[in-house]
């Protein structure tokens, strides 16, 4: 694959499941145009044992296994530059929206995702990586993870979406939820049985007074959906 100005890295002992989704849809599209590229890295190509060994039991006892800096040093050196370097971790610092446009600025990032009971702290260190989680859960491996963060920030690429401005009005971009979407039929009736129509000032052409609406309608969203969002959405107009 050849490399574009936009590339990721990735550290994964499963490689066949990139790119995944990401090879669907806006971000297959992109990869066809070669707005961004990636190559998966294995690090059982670099262990030092006919067994392939990348983990190894945890110094102080507990259950499961972590892998070894040592190989996934070995992995890291292959590569000629890292970039930004992020860990998947359900330890990191939670994925938000102005995280994704700061990483669309990294034109390359090296994304290592791990497996089992996590990383040797020293990699992690020594690479001085940041460490990101997608959410307050866990899930059996980096890899998931890395393909949801990967998929916001390409989106998010010059040439990914036609519109910009759909940027501008998606849910965190204006510090809010997004606002309710409505399209034809006008009259549409769901299987409640209740016949709901589409509210009269989208269809009025008054610009002003649906830009009003919208709005009026993302922050009452906000305010009860997520109150933690709404608190720092009326510090920030202070």
């Amino acid at each position: 694959m050849t490399k574009s100005p936009n590339h990721f890295n990735i550290i994964t002992l499963f490689p066949e499941i990139f790119p995944g989704f990401l090879g669907t849809s806006l971000s297959g599209k992109a990869l066809e145009k070669n707005i961004w590229s990636f190559a998966a890295i294995n690090p059982r190509s670099f262990s030092f044992d006919t067994h392939k060994t990348v983990d190894d039991t945890p110094f102080g006892g507990g259950a499961g296994m972590v892998m070894k800096p040592d190989v996934l040093d070995r992995a890291f050196r292959s590569l000629p530059e890292h970039g930004k370097i992020i860990y998947m971790s359900p330890r990191g610092k939670p994925l938000t929206q102005n995280t994704v446009e700061r990483l669309a600025q990294a034109p390359l990032i090296t994304v290592l995702c791990g497996r089992y009971e996590g990383v040797d702290q020293r990699l992690i260190d020594a690479y001085h990586m940041d460490e990101i989680s997608i959410g307050d859960y866990v899930l059996s491996g980096g890899e998931q993870a890395a393909m949801i963060m990967m998929d916001s920030i390409i989106r998010i690429l010059p040439g990914v979406i036609g519109n910009s401005d759909t940027h501008s009005q998606e849910s965190f971009s204006s510090g809010l939820l997004e606002y309710p979407h409505y399209t034809r039929p006008v009259e549409w009736t769901g299987p409640d049985g209740v016949t709901r129509t589409v509210p009269d000032i989208l269809s009025s052409g008054h610009h002003a007074k649906i830009d009003a609406w919208r709005k009026e309608q993302a922050e009452k969203l906000t305010q009860t959906r997520r109150p933690d969002l709404w608190a720092k959405y009326l510090s920030e107009k202070k």
